[in-house]
């Protein structure tokens, strides 16, 4: 078995291309080689969601994903989210979050915004239910809550005008 494999992805918008080792983590891959640190390390057991980043537009777990699994795939993370080409404009749930202080510590943060980006990608107009339900696999211990879910609803609201 080959000790390490060759990676052509997009991550961020931008592509990349490297030889990875067979071990590596998709988490280890974006903190340690790219300087991208939005998605922590916790749990490493796919259970909290601070290391939650899109693949394919679909929320995964990076700690327990091996880099090699993104070959010929895309992934965003949260540095990504922002749109540098109007400045590093911040998404509307990233202003939402900052606006009903839906992120206190901030620490679990990148995991609710990636997740709900996707969420709302796929159901522009969510119900609480919804929301909670899809915020399943990401444990905050600061807002309760309930700022998280108001911040997915204002941004809901926004992305559809």
């Amino acid at each position: 078995m080959p000790e390490e494999l060759p990676l052509t992805a997009t991550i961020n918008g931008d592509p990349f291309q490297q030889t990875v080792p067979v071990h590596e983590t998709l988490l280890e891959l974006l903190r340690e080689r790219l300087d991208l640190t939005g998605a922590k390390a916790s749990c490493t057991l796919e259970l909290c969601g601070t290391c939650t980043v899109l693949l394919d537009g679909q929320p995964v777990s990076a700690c327990t994903l091996l880099a090699a699994e993104i070959d010929g795939r895309e992934v965003l993370t949260i540095e990504g989210l922002a749109d540098a080409r109007a400045g590093g404009e911040l998404h509307p749930i990233q202003r939402a979050f900052a606006q009903h202080g839906a992120l206190q510590c901030g620490f679990c943060t990148p995991g609710f915004v990636l997740t709900a980006v996707a969420l709302l990608r796929r159901d522009p107009d969510p119900d609480d239910e919804t929301i909670r339900r899809e915020l399943h696999g990401n444990i905050c211990r600061c807002t309760g809550y309930e700022p998280i879910i108001a911040a997915i609803r204002e941004a809901s609201d926004e992305l559809k005008r």
